[in-house]
């Protein structure tokens, strides 16, 4: 499968998530992580997924981007440019991972392969969907640490993981997810190992690095605080299922469901 072209030939929502349900089989029956989920999402926006842990959210962005173990469960519908891939096989998806979505997931330390170097990571995506190899392929990855604001980062690229702070490994991180120009970024919890301070920084690279590329992007979160002014659209998830769904300013103003400001009441107060 190629990379979707700009053809002129999509129809509908950006991604359109449509009844996707997800479950894993255990000996006491199918334990459902994800249970109906609808949503849709267009280019150039920020869908917040809120929720406590357990709730499903990461099982949802690893539906939506068919990044689920073989013995999953999964039905419903995921479609992306108006082309359904839920049912794509890895080897199609390879086509799609990395140019047309990407992820940026929770822990850099378990993401990053520890006996790489940076510049090294970075530039192999580069080299499988680009076809940049050499001299262009090493400019192209110096420029994309320079973006997500890494400081030396002629430097960096020749460190390994284990050298760099826990807020500059996420920032390689996102400089390997953006790196092929993904159209959709889902980010997963990608604040949950840092400091506050760090939190900031990096929740605002990825609203920039969204407002400048013009990506649609999820943004997955156990904190209401974290969406708040970043983010468009929020669903909020419990038990598999999404149960409050609101514009961001509209959702703070009026909540409808008991979960949602009990998540809000959880936040600390400073």
């Amino acid at each position: 499968m190629d990379r979707f072209e700009d053809d002129g030939s999509e129809s509908g929502p950006f991604l359109e998530v449509d009844n996707l349900s997800t479950g894993f089989p255990t000996p006491r029956g199918v334990a459902q992580a994800v249970d109906g989920v609808s949503f849709k999402l267009e280019r150039g926006r920020t869908l917040g997924v809120v929720g406590e842990s357990g709730s499903g959210k990461t099982v949802l962005s690893r539906s939506v981007m068919n990044l689920l173990p073989k013995y999953a469960i999964k039905s419903g519908s995921v479609r992306f440019r108006g082309r359904e891939i839920s049912s794509l096989s890895d080897r199609d998806m390879r086509a799609v991972w990395g140019t047309e979505m990407a992820m940026v997931f929770q822990d850099p330390m378990t993401s990053l392969n520890p006996v790489k170097r940076v510049g090294v990571q970075i530039t192999e995506s580069l080299n499988y969907h680009l076809n940049q190899k050499g001299k262009d392929a090493d400019e192209t990855a110096l420029a994309l640490l320079r973006s997500v604001r890494i400081p030396e980062a002629q430097r960096r690229l020749r460190e390994y993981p284990h050298q760099l702070s826990g807020g500059m490994r996420q920032r390689v991180s996102i400089a390997i997810s953006l790196a092929c120009g993904p159209r959709l970024l889902i980010a997963d919890e990608p604040t949950t190992a840092l400091d506050v301070t760090v939190q900031a920084q990096i929740l605002d690279l990825l609203q920039a690095q969204q407002r400048d590329r013009f990506m649609a992007m999820m943004l997955i979160t156990h904190d209401l605080g974290v969406v708040a002014g970043r983010t468009d659209d929020i669903a909020v998830m419990y038990a598999g299922r999404v149960v409050e769904k609101a514009p961001t300013k509209i959702l703070y103003r009026n909540m409808k469901m008991p979960y949602t400001e009990a998540l809000i009441r959880s936040i600390p107060k400073v």
